[in-house]
């Protein structure tokens, strides 16, 4: 759909369009391009061709959920930069970007807490059973059978899949609730410690250990359904999953078919390989699921400082100065 604009400033201002995002108010936005005589312009894009549309003659554009393909990209020949609403970039075509020295930038660090604070939630919620337990109640169901067998924390085991910032983060919260930790990750060799000071395993072994299995991991050639029948096989009876990075990371269809298997026993999805999840899916009517809308990422605090650092980033990127955060650096060599 076109844009329309959200400032007075005159035509020949440099410009910055949000292409699309859910967020309801872009304050922040507005204020650093104010700031810098920068003009802003909104719009809310599903398709390349509505991103084309919506972004022309833009100088810079921040990106949630559409697509930044070859053909938009070729389409906006004089975009200085993309940022990306969030940590993923994986609606953005980095080689084609990169290709045409388009520098990419996102916010790796702005809800460190608030995604592990969610993961832990999730966790805990499968652990003690409490989303099971509230929906019987308000059935009129009293009674313990749906969560048996139910075993202490401090007996159990708690895996994490990818061991950056919020991986990190979510196995030091872990390990003061009393659960052993390891992680596993392939940038870490097998045997050694993290940061955090979480022993590394290797996957295979790490799906074998894990009581609960959290995931916090990129969206890569190299993960995309990295949890698929396979690994879900590995997994001991009465495991637990929680996904809080990327829905495909996901086999959607192998985590339906393995739940009566008891392996896993139950999951916690805050994401989904089709977002929002479709009417009729068979996730919805699935009793060993806790599902939250993408929600891991949000708080007051992490909202605000998102939307201010990618807005300062393309106001840097407009200005001809190098912005912060370029995940893919050689875009800049020339």
């Amino acid at each position: 759909m076109p844009a329309s604009a959200s400032s007075t400033a005159a035509a020949s201002a440099p410009r910055i369009a949000i292409v699309d995002c859910d967020h309801e108010a872009f304050a922040e936005e507005q204020r650093a391009a104010d700031a810098a005589g920068i003009e802003l312009v909104k719009a809310q894009a599903i398709t390349e061709d509505e991103v084309i549309a919506a972004a022309q003659g833009a100088d810079a554009i921040l990106v949630q959920y559409a697509p930044i393909t070859a053909r938009v990209l070729d389409a906006l020949p004089g975009l200085k930069a993309v940022g990306r609403y969030g940590v993923g970039v994986d609606t953005v075509d980095l080689e084609a970007a990169t290709v045409r020295g388009v520098p990419v930038c996102n916010v790796p660090d702005y809800s460190i807490e608030d995604v592990s604070d969610h993961a832990i939630a999730l966790a805990m919620t499968l652990v003690r059973g409490t989303a099971q337990l509230d929906r019987r109640v308000r059935a009129g169901r009293y009674g313990l059978e749906a969560i048996k067998p139910l075993h202490r924390v401090c007996e159990q085991t708690f895996g994490v899949v990818g061991l950056g910032r919020i991986g990190r983060a979510t196995a030091t919260k872990a390990r003061a609730l009393g659960f052993a930790v390891v992680g596993s990750d392939p940038m870490l060799e097998v045997g050694s410690t993290s940061a955090d000071g979480t022993p590394v395993l290797a996957f295979e072994d790490l799906l074998e250990r894990s009581d609960v299995l959290s995931l916090h991991v990129p969206l890569t050639d190299a993960t995309h359904h990295l949890i698929d029948a396979d690994a879900l096989g590995r997994l001991k009876t009465g495991a637990m999953l929680v996904n809080t990075c990327r829905g495909a990371v996901v086999d959607t269809q192998a985590l339906l078919a393995a739940l009566p298997t008891g392996r896993p026993r139950s999951a916690a999805l805050d994401v989904f390989e089709t977002e929002p999840i479709p009417a009729g899916s068979p996730l919805l009517d699935e009793e060993n699921l806790v599902l939250t809308p993408h929600a891991s990422w949000y708080s007051e605090e992490s909202e605000a400082e998102l939307k201010a650092r990618i807005a300062a980033a393309m106001v840097a990127a407009v200005r001809g100065e190098r912005p912060p955060h370029v995940v893919n650096p050689d875009a800049l060599a020339g």
